[in-house]
């Protein structure tokens, strides 16, 4: 696929495969009857070394551009960096990166921009932090953004079994702007890309609403409500991170909400970044709660939006006035 952007997916994609590699060898060191509850270890391990992993990628290529996430260095270095450094290294070892300290704090802090500019990138590294916890999903989100517009969108999701293939354990999602939706296998380089669409599903009764696992995150009990008003009868799909903007863009689910649980709250642009152009370009609709494009202009926070409904798109509408309907809107006062 040729286009504006080739190079710059190149590089995505290369760094979202060896990020998704450096997380996945990090779950599968997990013992989940030895780990204590409060234990969070081995997600600070992965995180630092995916995003020191994606950012130093970038970094190389493209040095002028300003990458915004989540993590920094401070904490790391100041309290925790005798602990975790030496299994941060060992996991980045496997990307090929350098695993020098001074290297891979430099790599981690070229993510933490949190102002907006021109053009720039955003990343979590690891979206999904109970999933990956518990052994289920879990997504490294990537996204270029110029001029406030969603260009590139990336999600890699070691867990999530590539279409075709059950025996296959991860695909990376990719889109480009005018360019659809695709997928690949993340241990085959060399595999051709498959173009995926969202469902064509019309029918309420069949469709299926995907949400977060962890009520905190999202409204259970309206979605369950706006469910039930619609006459949505599919089977939840209940699912960490991401990879539910993966699932509806392949069409394995029909509608992702994320709905409030507190007044006030305003999204990350790294939990959406990747996964809303995915969607888009597959052919479904993403806006925020109250039908709003999602504004990514405004730095590390989507300030001027409330929620994200991302849909097939037959439903859409309905989803929104609904919402409205129910009293749900109300929960952004």
């Amino acid at each position: 696929m040729s286009h504006e952007f080739t190079r710059e997916l190149e590089i995505a994609i290369d760094a979202v495969r060896r990020a998704s590699i450096v997380c996945r060898g990090v779950q599968s060191g997990i013992d989940g009857d030895a780990i204590s509850k409060d234990d969070r270890s081995p997600v600070t391990i992965a995180d630092y070394a995916s995003q020191a992993v994606v950012c130093r990628s970038i970094k190389d290529a493209f040095a002028d551009d300003p990458i915004i996430g989540e993590e920094d260095s401070a904490q790391l270095k100041d309290a925790d960096g005798d602990h975790y450094l030496p299994q941060i290294q060992s996991a980045i070892k496997s990307s090929g990166h350098s695993t020098d300290p001074t290297m891979i704090y430099e790599s981690i802090d070229f993510g933490n921009t949190q102002d907006y500019s021109p053009r720039f990138w955003t990343i979590d590294p690891i979206d999904g932090t109970k999933g990956f916890l518990r052994g289920d999903q879990y997504a490294v989100a990537l996204a270029l953004a110029i001029d406030g517009e969603l260009e590139v969108g990336l999600l890699g999701c070691p867990n999530l079994p590539y279409t075709g293939d059950s025996s296959s354990a991860g695909t990376i999602f990719y889109a480009v702007r005018g360019h659809g939706t695709w997928q690949l296998p993340i241990d085959d380089p060399s595999a051709e890309p498959v173009q995926v669409k969202v469902s064509q599903e019309a029918d309420a009764g069949q469709m299926r609403m995907c949400e977060s696992v962890e009520s905190g995150h999202s409204s259970h009990s309206d979605s369950a409500r706006l469910a039930e008003t619609l006459g949505i009868g599919g089977e939840p799909r209940r699912l960490d991170s991401q990879a539910k903007y993966a699932v509806v863009s392949r069409g394995d689910a029909e509608i992702y909400l994320r709905l409030p649980t507190r007044p006030g709250y305003r999204e990350k642009i790294w939990d959406h970044g990747g996964g809303v152009l995915c969607v888009t370009e597959a052919g479904g609709t993403v806006t925020d709660a109250f039908g709003k494009k999602l504004d990514f202009r405004h730095g590390s926070m989507l300030i001027e939006n409330r929620g994200v409904v991302a849909t097939n798109g037959p439903l859409h509408e309905s989803l929104l006035e609904q919402m409205e309907a129910l009293g749900v809107l109300a929960k952004y006062d």
